[in-house]
């Protein structure tokens, strides 16, 4: 036995752990006699050895009858520590993951691969809490944890905060809610054990953190709100009447018309919805001098006022949709379409009117379940569930779940939806549209008061803008061509 290298246990640390040393080096640690016990036999030593025997082992400051360790705590703050990071990492992972993976800007997929390498920072982290609320066999795993915490409490922050501003409930709030607490609790008690001294440099290491926050907010900022608005957003519509020409057979007059939706943007667009209307308008002659007609009405109907027509009326000769729901177009991209508009050779019209209407939607700042949007739905079928209204006239319903291309805002707001329905009466065909957190079922009335604001507030938010055009040509004109 006087061979054998005397063993020294140290007195207890603040958390009862006691270093183990032999032969002047550290060899390990232990949390309880039995701990002892077996680190002293994998060095070697006997199975049976006396933890009394005074010519093996040491106690310096404290006897072997100490040992404050609290098992049941010190597991509980580990499991707590770990079971944080790991949630943690795992929002920022599904945070993250959609806009790196299939967002539009560069700006919003930089965005999202910052979310997943925090997130993989907290996995790290939580390994490293094992470590540092174990016997801290690696020197930096305390600061490890640090910056896991604070990576906590800044995300949560920004996801709280963004909440804020909508308030509605949703599964990611009180798992925001808790992990905010979490990182509050975590860096109360890292900082209570002072786990920065072991930095080589703390001053800037709390700098570097502190700039990486700052970069991060910045870049969602600029990625979430000023890049969706400074990029030009512009869809162009053409209308344009051709030469007629004259059936040979049928007392018909064939009028050529030429319809073109073209992104003159700077980012892709979606088409919502879209219409287009031929009119025929006939007039009575008036030679009363006495200003222009109907004036007051002109100005609240945005229509015109004429000197010399008395009474004017329009009727739809030509109804439809110019592509329907859900086709988008790229920067530089048009669609066309050819009509031929019918007439009849004895034609009572004075002049033709078509006009071309568009709502399209900025792609850099959601993107549409096209699916879904695509799929009309007829209110007069049973068949259709929710979407059936007995009471409606002819309608059509499209619907389509829409995502913001920022994932933050995604998971801090209840799903919103594009909805678009399309009437249809003998005179004309119209339509309206929405987005909004609101699924159309007829059998429940939403708050109208409440769905319009949320309306104005999606379209600015989404960047959807209506586009209307529309062209007129003398059927004198068009007959003398002929």
């Amino acid at each position: 036995m006087e061979k054998t290298p005397r063993v020294i246990v140290e007195p207890p640390d603040s958390r009862g752990l006691r270093a183990v040393s032999m032969g002047g080096t550290v060899v390990g640690s232990a949390w309880s006699p039995s701990g002892l016990r077996k680190l002293l036999r994998q060095l070697g030593c006997p199975e049976g050895i006396d933890l009394e025997d005074r010519r093996v082992i040491v106690w310096r400051e404290a006897g072997s009858e100490i040992w404050p360790d609290r098992t049941w705590r010190r597991r509980t703050a580990t499991a707590l520590m770990m079971a944080g990071l790991i949630l943690s990492m795992a929002l920022l992972t599904v945070v993250g993951t959609p806009d790196a993976m299939g967002a539009l800007t560069f700006a919003q997929r930089i965005t999202g691969f910052l979310f997943i390498l925090s997130g993989a920072v907290q996995g790290l982290a939580a390994l490293a809490a094992l470590d540092h609320e174990g016997k801290r066999q690696f020197k930096y795993s305390g600061a490890l944890v640090l910056v896991g915490a604070l990576i906590a409490l800044i995300t949560e922050s920004v996801f709280l905060f963004t909440w804020l501003q909508e308030r509605e409930p949703t599964l990611y709030f009180p798992v925001s809610v808790l992990l905010f607490a979490w990182s509050l609790w975590a860096l109360w008690r890292l900082f209570h054990e002072q786990v920065w001294r072991v930095i080589p440099h703390p001053k800037r290491f709390a700098t570097g953190v502190a700039l990486s926050g700052l970069l991060a907010a910045t870049n969602f900022a600029y990625s979430a709100v000023y890049q969706p608005t400074s990029a030009p957003f512009y869809v162009t519509l053409t209308a344009k009447f051709g030469t007629p020409h004259t059936d040979p057979i049928r007392p018909f007059i064939h009028v050529p018309l030429a319809l073109q939706v073209e992104n003159t943007g700077k980012v892709p667009a979606y088409i919502l919805v879209d219409k287009y209307l031929v009119y025929g308008r006939s007039a009575e002659y008036s030679k009363d001098d006495g200003g222009l007609r109907d004036w007051k009405k002109a100005l609240e109907t945005e229509s015109d006022a004429e000197l010399h027509v008395s009474e004017s009326g329009s009727k739809t000769i030509s109804a439809g949709q110019f592509a329907g729901p859900g086709y988008w177009l790229h920067p530089g991209e048009g669609h066309i379409k050819e009509k031929v508009i019918q007439l009849p050779r004895s034609v009572e019209y004075d002049l033709l009117e078509a006009t071309l209407s568009v709502v399209a939607m900025r792609m850099d700042r959601g993107k549409i379940n096209l699916r879904q949007l695509q799929q009309a739905h007829p209110s007069w079928q049973k068949k259709e569930g929710r979407f059936y209204c007995a009471e409606c006239s002819g309608m059509i319903i499209h619907e389509g779940k829409v995502r913001h291309n920022n994932n933050i805002i995604n998971i801090t707001r209840k799903p919103r939806y594009v909805t678009v329905l399309w009437q249809g009466t003998p005179e004309e065909f119209d339509y309206s549209y929405a987005i909004s957190s609101y699924k159309i079922d007829f059998e429940k009335s939403p708050d109208l008061r409440e769905l319009r604001k949320e309306i104005a507030r999606e379209e600015d938010r989404y960047g959807v803008e209506s586009r209307s055009i529309s062209t007129r040509v003398s059927i004198a004109a068009l007959m003398a061509s002929v």
